[in-house]
């Protein structure tokens, strides 16, 4: 299968999977809205199952990237950056095209922690976690890693908040929470 088929083939199938579910989208129905041969599906994946890892592992690279990009860009400072956090989670939800956690549903859909579309959700949610407990490290707070684990509870509450309650001031509102309890590194300094 050429690049770009495969790349449009999973852009569209990462595209359905958000929208309506990975078990809830037929192979059928998967190469109908690509455009694509079943044979070229298979060409390029053995399975459903291995396209929805791959979709997985595409979100997840671009996710990352592109946070961990604009958390940098937005700030210098590295408390700043763990507040830029929530900011940047509410541009990301506020996408049109939002409708929850990708990882989530992919953990929702696949509860049997064998199964690789479950074990790349929850590879996500850990490297995102990673990626914090760096920006906390970056701070010198006594526990980086305690302070990451409450900030990342306050962004997923904020997600769920943002998503099913339509709660336009959740990232706001759990930025101020996260202001509380943030220890002021300045201070301690001096």
């Amino acid at each position: 299968m050429s690049a770009p088929k495969r790349d449009h083939l999973i852009e569209t199938a990462q595209s359905l999977f958000a929208r309506e579910g990975f078990k809830g989208v037929a192979v059928d129905r998967l190469i109908a809205e690509a455009g694509v041969a079943k044979m070229t599906l298979y060409k390029g994946f053995r399975t459903k199952d291995e396209l929805i890892l791959e979709t997985l592992k595409r979100r997840d690279t671009h996710l990352r990237n592109w946070f961990m990009r604009e958390v940098t860009a937005a700030t210098t400072g590295p408390e700043d950056r763990l507040l830029t956090c929530f900011d940047v989670l509410e541009t990301w939800c506020d996408r049109p095209d939002f409708n929850g956690c990708y990882f989530v549903s992919a953990l929702t859909e696949y509860s049997d922690e064998a199964h690789p579309a479950h074990r790349a959700a929850k590879e996500h949610k850990r490297l995102m976690l990673d990626h914090i407990i760096d920006l906390c490290k970056a701070t010198d707070i006594a526990d980086p890693e305690d302070l990451a684990r409450d900030l990342r509870l306050l962004m997923e509450g904020a997600t769920v908040s943002k998503l099913t309650l339509n709660d336009a001031g959740a990232f706001q509102r759990a930025k101020r929470m996260a202001v509380l309890i943030i220890p002021d590194t300045q201070s301690e300094h001096h």
